[in-house]
């Protein structure tokens, strides 16, 4: 049989072109056939009224249109402006990724299938590779790629077959430092639906709930986990102070976290024998609730002073899970299990903070309802932490700058579109938790409210 040396026809070319972006073709003949059939002034009068209907979206509801419109158009302007096929072509020949067709003599190039920008500072771009090229190849260009594309941070993962993912970032959003959460003037004033940690990089404020959901905070150290504990605390401050929240505290860093804030929790411990029974404690005081709730025909709670939301806060979560003895840690993790699956509609909620959040260090990591991923050491803890895929779409927190001008940023997951953003949190100093401590002490029942106990041996000799 012949070889084939020359190329398809224009036309052919062009007819696959529009097959694969029928949006492209299909919306101009759509307005030409209404210009036809419906007259230009109808036509014009429908396209002003779309125009007038978007501008008032963006206008008079910003938070859903940057949730939903906002990454549509971002992305279709950024194809067809930024990548569009010339750039596109230049660009991956530049970088040798361009092929000669030793029959036609074509150079033919990867083909960009699609473009999503899930943020203003973050484009993924879906590329089919040419036939023999690997994953391998790209990776090791990716120094290269990531300057032809201008990124701050470049991440290449396999999709499919003979599809990858290039992940770009561009920029610092969060170029000044974030202040913390301000006390609240009065415990009315805290909705606990909605907790200050921060900023996005919208520039809107970033909270979260605490109510009815669980939360964890992954960082590796110096990446700002603290500030993912202490402005929930000061933004539900004089709910602490009036005994509508009662905190209990396992700062599982030898107390160098939170040892200077005792007055602030209900219970405190800072070692993982002590964190134990707190945990216990608290899996107790859980049933006492529910069994209040069942006599009184509730199936949620009302938080007040005689039924308060209760917040367990544990630092270094691995000291509990896996790195504590294997009968601390056993008993542990199955309190906890238990606690955050029948915990939500009591009011009994637990926020855990730790670095590394394997199946191996955090068995219990599927039962968080909320998850905030700061800086990490490996590419796969995003996706462990934030759902599958989500480096994929944006979030390379391996990628954040080991710095202090980068403390804080991370990403959370929009509980709408499903979408990594990048967030960062509050800095807080320690001032801003002397504040806390002087104007938010926990209402004090007991003499002390570090728990105490006498280990087993202990109990024998006496």
């Amino acid at each position: 049989m012949a070889l084939v040396n020359r190329r398809k026809g224009m036309e052919w070319r062009a007819a696959s072109w529009m097959a694969r972006h029928p949006g492209m073709t299909g919306t101009p003949a759509a307005l030409a056939a209404s210009v036809v059939e419906l007259g230009p002034v109808t036509t014009g009068t429908v396209m002003a009224g779309l125009g007038a209907a978007g501008v008032s979206w963006y206008r008079g509801h910003p938070e859903t249109f940057d949730r939903f419109g906002a990454p549509v158009l971002r992305s279709f302007r950024r194809r067809w402006l930024r990548y569009v096929g010339r750039r596109w072509r230049g660009l991956m020949i530049d970088c040798e990724f361009g092929r000669e067709n030793r029959r036609t003599g074509h150079i033919e190039v990867p083909r960009l299938v699609r473009v999503r920008s899930a943020s203003p500072s973050i484009d993924t771009l879906y590329v089919k590779v040419l036939r023999g090229q690997s994953l391998k190849k790209f990776q090791d260009a990716a120094d290269e790629l990531s300057m032809a594309l201008r990124a701050d941070a470049l991440g290449i993962v396999k999709v499919k077959p003979g599809v990858i993912a290039l992940t770009v970032v561009r920029g610092n959003p969060f170029e000044q430092i974030i202040d913390p959460a301000e006390i609240p003037a009065d415990s009315s004033d805290v909705d606990l639906s909605a907790l200050y940690f921060g900023e996005d990089e919208y520039g809107n404020d970033w909270t979260e709930p605490i109510l009815g959901n669980h939360l964890l905070g992954v960082g590796a150290a110096g990446s700002g986990k603290s500030s993912l504990m202490w402005n929930p605390l000061r933004a539900m401050g004089l709910a602490i102070r009036d005994g509508l929240v009662r905190v209990d505290m396992c700062d599982l860093k030898g107390g160098m976290e939170a040892g200077n804030a005792r007055p602030l929790f209900n219970k405190y411990a800072d070692d993982p024998d002590k964190a134990l029974q707190v945990i216990e404690a608290f899996r107790n005081d859980m049933k006492t609730t529910q069994r209040h709730l069942k006599d009184e025909g509730l199936r949620k709670v009302r938080v007040s002073t005689e039924t308060p939301l209760r917040v367990l806060m544990i630092d270094e979560l691995a000291m509990m899970t896996a790195l504590g003895s294997s009968s601390v840690t056993r008993a542990a993790v199955k309190l906890l299990a238990e606690i955050m699956t029948q915990g939500r509609a009591s009011g009994f909620a637990v926020c855990a903070y730790l670095q590394e959040p394997t199946k191996d260090i955090l068995p219990v990591r599927d039962l968080f309802t909320r998850r905030i991923c700061l800086r990490t050491t490996a590419e796969n803890h995003a996706d462990m932490t934030l759902g599958d895929g989500m480096r994929v779409k944006g979030a390379l927190a391996d990628e954040i700058p080991a710095d202090e001008e980068h403390a804080g940023i991370g990403f959370r997951v929009d509980q709408y579109t499903r979408k990594p953003i990048r967030v960062r949190a509050g800095n807080v100093a320690d001032e801003d938790i002397e504040e806390l401590v002087r104007t938010c002490p926990a209402p004090t029942e007991d003499t002390s409210n570090v728990v105490e106990f006498r280990r087993d041996e202990d109990e024998d000799a006496a």
